[in-house]
This record gives C-alpha cells, structure tokens and sequence, in this order.
C-alpha cells in the first residue's frame, strides 16, 4: 500500500524551513510521503536533507500582476496533476489563494494555513487598501470549499476570517508549526551590560522602527542598554524597510545589526530581553523560541504576539507604535533581575505546556489524517 502523498506549497525554501518544517517531520513519522513544492533559494539542499522531495517552482512572492498569477496557478496545476497528492498544505495567503485555484476541480484534500493575515490584511497603505477587497471576496469562495479546511494561529485571525465569510466548520486552530523543547534549552543569563534582542524581517509592520526610537531615548536618559537587531530587510515586501534606513541604524551607539544569524542560539546567549513590537502576527516563530530559551518578553498587545506574550506572566504588552511605552517596559524588566527570571521561567513552562513540536505535531497528524478518514481523527479547537 502507497503512503499518502503530502505536498506543501511555499512561497519560499527558507518560510518553509521556519514555519513548517516541526509538522512536515511530524507527518513523514507518522507515514506521509512528503514533497515541498517552492521557490528555491539558498536552502533547497536543507529541505532534501529532511528526506522530502523538492519541486522547484518559477514564482515570486508578493506579485499582484494577474498575468503572473495566471501563470503561477498553470504551474501549480500542472504539478498537482503530475504528482496527484492526497493532500496540499497551502502555506500563507498567496500560495493558499493561488494552490486553492489550480486545485479547482481536482480530487485531493486542501489544507490553507495562515501565518497572519499579512501585508494586504494588515498595512494602512493605498495598495493594500485597492487589494485587500479582491482578495476578501475571493477567498469565501476558494476556502469553503468542502474539500478545504482552513488553519490559522490564534483566535483573532479566524475571527477576522469569518468577518470576511469564512465558514467557521471550516476553520482549525493551530497555535504555531511546533517549538523542539528538546534540542532548545533554557540559557542562562548573559554576563555584562543589559541587552535587548529582536529577531525577524526588518519590516515596517514588525515594530523595528518604533523599537530603535524607544532605544534612542533610553541612551539619551543615560540607560547603558545595547539592542540587537538580527534579521535583514525583504524587498519582496512592501513593508520592508529601506536598506538605506537600516544602514544608518549602525552608526547609533548601542545597536548592533546582525543580519541574518544562522543558528538564532547565538542571539539569545547575548540577550538579556526580547522584544517584538509588531502590528499584527499569526505566532511569532521568535518570540516562542525566546521563551522556549527562558528569555522574559516585550510586545504588544496586538493578535498573534499576546498569544505566547502574557502580561504580567512572562511578558509586559505595550501598545503598538509607542516607543515611549516600550522604552518603560524594557527599563522594568532591566532593573528587575528576579522578575526576568520568573517571566523567563514562566514562558519555558508555557512552550512545554502548549506550543512543543510533539503537541503540534500532533493536532496536525490528526488533521491530515481526518482529511483522508483513514483514521479517526482527534478532536480538533475550533
């Protein structure tokens, strides 16, 4: 008997990597044969080394051309039917609108996760406000499709999706792709002066900007405190900040841009607090992998990062676009070194409990498997 053919399709090698390598490795353990179907980049032989199959598609990520799209649904369809799987996981709003149109008509189950709504969901910006319409009319109808089920990462994105007319038997909630509570281990506090990390795109939506004003003022009230900024900008989003912008961040004293870090361990080795203080998330791969390392929490009280960030438990929440506010949380946490560790503590405790790989990997075997009645499915959040 064949195993099941499972196929995700990224918009890129390396999102991939980040946000569904824990349930792709869940699913070939629990008997999926596994193919990822994306753009790739520099990380094609990392997602071989899994043991699944790559299929390189010609697509780029963030067009609004409709003559690109119509050529990225062909190329999809074209490998749906040559590769007929029994299931596609659509990951993100593009692939999920783009899959969803090729997979019209064609006989395998469709599973459309969101990792937040993203830039048309989420920006204030005229090209945002011209799409997100189209795109909030067409998605009723790919996505309640009886075929589909939909996944998103907190409750205020299925409300949002069920807002727009997503039928809620349709939607699941997932918190995340799953944190390896094994491999990552609580740190122990870094020696020398106090140090913020934050970890991600440099993104507008990200908050990075408020961030480096709420370190500016800190230094200028004579606050010793060193921010780290690991993460480079994403010209395939219009979010993204100017490379020229970040450029100048360098010559501020007291922050150190990282770029990309292979292996984020190093990050949080040398940082005492992390902070993301973004607009809106799905669930932050960062700060979960911060709290899995026992590192206590700034963000704001948006979706997504007040999922893993609890005030008063292992993070202080702050108002989005408020550097004053972040610069007073960050200052609470520098002068207080017990309540660190009991955030810290707290938050490892948190990702064990609800956000581990084994969990979450879990939910999602299940999902798949209740897709294909194979066998009886758990009992899934709605």
């Amino acid at each position: 008997m064949r195993k099941p053919i499972l196929l995700y399709l990224v918009t890129e090698d390396w999102f991939f990597l980040l946000h569904r390598l824990p349930m792709a490795l869940a699913a070939k353990e629990a008997g999926y044969d596994v193919h990822v179907a994306t753009r790739v980049g520099k990380q094609g032989a990392d997602i071989e080394a899994h043991g699944f199959t790559l299929h390189p598609l010609d697509w780029k990520r963030g067009s609004l051309n409709p003559f690109y799209a119509v050529s990225s649904v062909r190329q999809v369809r074209t490998l749906y039917r040559r590769i007929s799987p029994d299931i596609v996981h659509h990951v993100a709003l593009q692939p999920s609108v783009i899959g969803s149109l090729a997979a019209r008509g064609l006989r395998m189950k469709r599973v459309n996760a969101f990792t937040g709504l993203g830039f048309v969901f989420t920006s204030g910006s005229a090209r945002a406000r011209v799409v997100r319409p189209l795109i909030a009319g067409l998605m009723p109808y790919l996505l309640n499709d009886e075929r589909s089920v939909v996944v998103v990462e907190n409750p205020d994105d299925k409300a949002a999706l069920v807002a727009i007319g997503i039928h809620e038997n349709r939607l699941r909630l997932i918190p995340g792709s799953g944190v390896d509570t094994h491999g990552i281990r609580p740190l122990p506090e870094p020696q020398g002066e106090m140090t913020v990390a934050f970890v991600g795109r440099l993104l507008d939506d990200k908050g990075v900007r408020p961030l480096v004003a709420a370190h500016d003022m800190l230094r200028n009230h004579g606050e010793k405190l060193r921010l780290l900024i690991a993460g480079n900008g994403d010209p395939a989003n219009p979010a993204s900040i100017p490379q020229g912008e970040i450029e100048s961040w360098k010559g501020k004293p007291g922050v150190e841009l990282l770029g990309y870090v292979d292996g984020i361990q190093k990050v949080w080795e040398r940082a005492h607090i992390a902070v993301l203080p973004s607009r809106r998330e799905g669930l932050p791969v960062s700060l979960l992998e911060a709290a899995a390392y026992g590192r206590p929490i700034v963000a704001t009280d948006v979706p997504g990062c007040r999922e893993i960030a609890r005030q008063g438990v292992n993070a202080f929440l702050v108002p989005p676009d408020d550097p004053a506010a972040l610069a007073g949380a960050i200052t609470a946490l520098a002068r207080d070194p017990e309540l660190r560790a009991r955030f810290g503590a707290a938050g490892r405790r948190m990702v064990e409990d609800e956000f581990s790989r084994t969990k979450v990997g879990d939910l999602v075997v299940a999902l798949y498997n209740g897709l294909l009645d194979q066998r009886p499915a758990y009992c899934l959040p709605h």
